[in-house]
């Protein structure tokens, strides 16, 4: 994988090729084969998001200005909100722009102050870091997405700001997101609050940060990692039934969501910051997952990390990369939505680390799917739930980028 570069030609509207690259470090423009299909889709893709980015350096669902927002297209609320912010300026991050270098560093620089600045602002105790509530992403991945990206984000950043100063504000607001994550964890082991249609894939960008900030040397709880581990274990021998993610029919409920427990006390309206209540039960509800899609891809990231799980975890590892082979588990809930798109990322960084012939197949086919899929403008959009061109567009960069190793990542958290 790391001396060859293998193309393939689908066919389509035109032919494209996809290359399976040597695998780089991140740096400068990250290397990018110039006239690849991969490259043109990315650098337009990051052309368009450092393009609508909002004055106040954030992003919003489908810009980061009113006047970016597409005309007709209902989006659950305006201005710019730290969720969409951070899974923005990740994908900047993934492509070669850091807070101090690359093409986009500024884009980086001010997303990055937006984010921190909302994280000093919240209170100490709740999981909220933000008073926003009620946006696209939040209804769909849970109510505290806000604060899982961007204990993600923060934890990639460790360390790289350029000097002592700035990485320490970086390393004092990761502590605080991740003091928020360990408190607020539920009993079962989850973050599946209550209020999102695939609270699972939130879970699965909480138990992230956590395992990213242990690598960085910051304080993380072993037990909450321990949790999370044996709640992925438990809810993995009681998948959601396929039929719950296959059509466009498919799915559970009206897109509420049905957590563990209440989840959530206190307002939701502006200015409020809200806190969660503990549930009252430990079952695993497989309702809280969303589809089996989301939930595979959960725990086929969380079994995968090093590769210690991955010797642990090789049966469960192989019945979920068996079922990537059928059409009614990878559509997820029948149609292209953000959920699918993140759950895409799950499994192409999974298997990524584990490699090999279903790490190549997997890669080949969901780029095609992927750049297929990519709109004019460089963007991507949702067709159900998260339909926001932000965030959607931002995890089609990372899904694509998978095989290049991130240089935020220290020596011991990367691919063994």
């Amino acid at each position: 994988m790391k001396a060859n570069r293998m193309r393939v030609f689908v066919t389509g509207v035109a032919a494209v090729a996809i290359g399976i690259y040597a695998e780089k470090g991140f740096s400068g423009d990250n290397n990018l084969p110039a006239g690849d299909p991969v490259t043109i889709a990315v650098q337009k893709g990051v052309k368009w998001l450092v393009s609508v980015q909002g004055k106040d350096g954030g992003w919003g669902q489908d810009g980061g200005e009113t006047s970016y927002v597409r005309q007709g297209e209902r989006l659950e609320s305006n201005g710019n909100d730290v969720a969409n912010t951070a899974v923005a300026v990740e994908a900047l991050l993934h492509t070669g722009s850091t807070p101090t270098s690359g093409p986009y560093r500024e884009a980086v620089a001010r997303g990055v102050n937006f984010i921190l600045k909302h994280v000093e602002d919240s209170p100490a105790e709740g999981l909220a870091v933000t008073d926003l509530s009620g946006t696209q992403i939040q209804r769909k991945l849970g109510p505290y997405i806000d604060t899982f990206l961007t204990s993600k984000l923060l934890a990639e950043l460790d360390g790289t700001m350029g000097d002592s100063r700035s990485n320490a504000r970086v390393r004092q607001d990761l502590q605080k997101c991740v003091a928020k994550i360990e408190k607020n964890q539920l009993k079962d082991g989850s973050w599946n609050i209550a209020g999102g249609w695939a609270p699972i894939l939130g879970t699965s960008m909480a138990s992230q940060s956590l395992f990213i900030a242990q690598q960085k040397g910051a304080t993380v709880s072993r037990d909450a990692i321990a949790k999370v581990q044996r709640y992925t274990e438990v809810a993995n021998a009681s998948p959601p039934p396929a039929s719950m993610g296959a059509g466009s029919g498919g799915g559970i409920g009206s897109g509420t969501g049905s957590g563990v427990g209440s989840g959530v006390s206190g307002g939701v309206g502006g200015g409020t910051y809200r806190t969660i209540a503990a549930p009252a039960t430990v079952e695993v509800s497989a309702a809280s997952a969303g589809v089996s899609l989301y939930q595979g891809a959960q725990a086929l990231e969380q079994f995968s990390r090093t590769e210690e799980d991955r010797k642990k975890n090789a049966k469960q590892i192989a019945e979920i990369n068996g079922r990537l082979a059928d059409a009614n588990f990878t559509n997820g809930f029948g149609s292209m939505g953000g959920e699918e798109f993140f759950s895409y990322l799950n499994i192409s960084d999974s298997l990524h680390r584990t490699g090999g012939a279903a790490w190549d197949k997997w890669n080949r086919d969901i780029t095609a799917k992927i750049l297929k899929l990519q709109n004019e403008d460089g963007t991507w959009a949702g067709h159900h739930c998260i339909t926001g061109r932000v965030a959607v567009t931002s995890a089609a960069i990372l899904t694509m980028l998978a095989d290049r190793e991130p240089v935020v990542m220290t020596t011991s958290a990367r691919k063994h």
